[in-house]
């Protein structure tokens, strides 16, 4: 029987370089939110986006320092627990920096994704789920608890439609989401740039350095864009 914990974080931004400052995950019953001191300052731009300031945080323990830290971990680490974000990529990055690596994961994201083949939702992020599928609940945008509230109304719809669609059991879903999850995405439209709403495959004909050039350019940041290098990557037969 799998324990199914739904979790988000925020952070001091959106690259690698930056730090947990918050973490909330519910476990059945259980909801839970802790704010932490990072090891960086949270700059103002992060702060308008999810409202957590440094004079917040100031007197906080570091996440590993905290009472919360090993109950997490034992938590999140069980074998039998399958912890579950929104673009879990970055979220587990970030734990991962403070020593807490999931035995299994599930990413929302990427199964939103997966069940668009045709790509008739315009964006994928948390958010614009929510009201693209109506759905309905009391929750917070940019606050983790309040996106953990939507993040296990999200994994139902999508629990549902994969066990409608695979004609599987639950627990054979599970699985399938944990498979799922676990490989990049691979786009066939542009959602951004000169390019925006062309076919990849059409753009790989007429103007491949261009995907070449963008390829790099995501192999420099320091954002986590897996799923763009593995479709570039793809494509370019890289």
């Amino acid at each position: 029987m799998n324990n199914i914990i739904f979790f988000d974080t925020e952070t001091t931004g959106n690259t690698e370089k930056d730090f947990l400052c918050q973490i909330a995950y519910k476990n059945g019953a259980k909801n839970f939110t802790g704010l932490y001191k990072p090891p960086v300052k949270i700059p103002p731009e992060v702060s308008a986006i999810h409202h957590i300031t440094n004079k917040m945080v100031e007197d906080s323990p570091t996440f590993t320092e905290s009472n919360d830290f090993k109950t997490i971990k034992e938590l999140f680490e069980n074998k039998d627990s399958v912890v579950v974000a929104h673009n879990a990529p970055f979220d587990l990055m970030i734990i991962k920096k403070e020593g807490i690596i999931p035995a299994n994961f599930i990413c929302t994201l990427r199964l939103s994704r997966y069940l668009d083949p045709e790509e008739k939702i315009e964006k994928y992020n948390l958010q614009y789920l929510r009201y693209f599928l109506e759905i309905e609940i009391e929750a917070t945008a940019h606050d983790a608890l309040g996106d953990v509230l939507v993040l296990e109304k999200l994994f139902e719809r999508l629990k549902k439609k994969i066990i409608e669609q695979e004609k599987i059991s639950e627990d054979e879903a599970i699985k399938k989401m944990i498979e799922i999850s676990s490989k990049p995405s691979i786009f066939k439209t542009m959602k951004f740039g000169k390019y925006n709403g062309k076919k990849i495959e059409d753009i790989l004909r007429s103007d491949r350095g261009y995907l070449e050039w963008l390829l790099a350019q995501k192999l420099e940041s320091d954002q986590i864009d897996e799923d763009w290098i593995y479709t570039l990557q793809n494509y370019l037969g890289k």
